[in-house]
């Protein structure tokens, strides 16, 4: 089943994070964007299931809590997806809580509702 990883967290101010700080989350976002590559699970952009079929993700303070529903602060904006191919939940759980975006903000994980695969949508 295909999965979307929807990153929510603060926009951060104009010049409120350092360059190093930029450069090692990219390095960071570069390490796991190669690992869902090397797993044969990172695919293409989709079109979601209503949010009555999200769970959301956290691991603030070294603690994963997961929740169903979509429940990102108001003040955290979607900043990033990633669009997997997993078995199931737990599997989408799993690479969310791995994702350095989960240190600083909210995985979303909604499944989705229909793909445009070799020139038709298909369930």
């Amino acid at each position: 089943m295909r999965y979307a990883l929807l990153m929510h967290y603060r926009e951060p101010a104009a010049g409120e994070l350092s360059e190093e700080a930029v450069a090692e989350a990219q390095q960071a976002f570069g390490a796991y964007a190669h690992a869902l590559q090397k797993a044969g699970v990172l695919l293409s952009a989709d079109v979601l299931r209503p949010t009555d079929g999200t769970t959301s993700v956290t691991r603030r303070d070294g603690t994963l809590q997961v929740q169903d529903g979509p429940f990102a602060e108001t003040k955290e904006a979607l900043a990033g997806v990633f669009l997997l191919e997993l078995p199931d939940l737990d599997a989408a759980i799993a690479w969310a809580e791995k994702c350095p975006g989960s240190q600083w903000g909210t995985m979303e994980i909604r499944p989705v509702a229909t793909s445009f695969l070799d020139g038709a949508w298909a369930r």
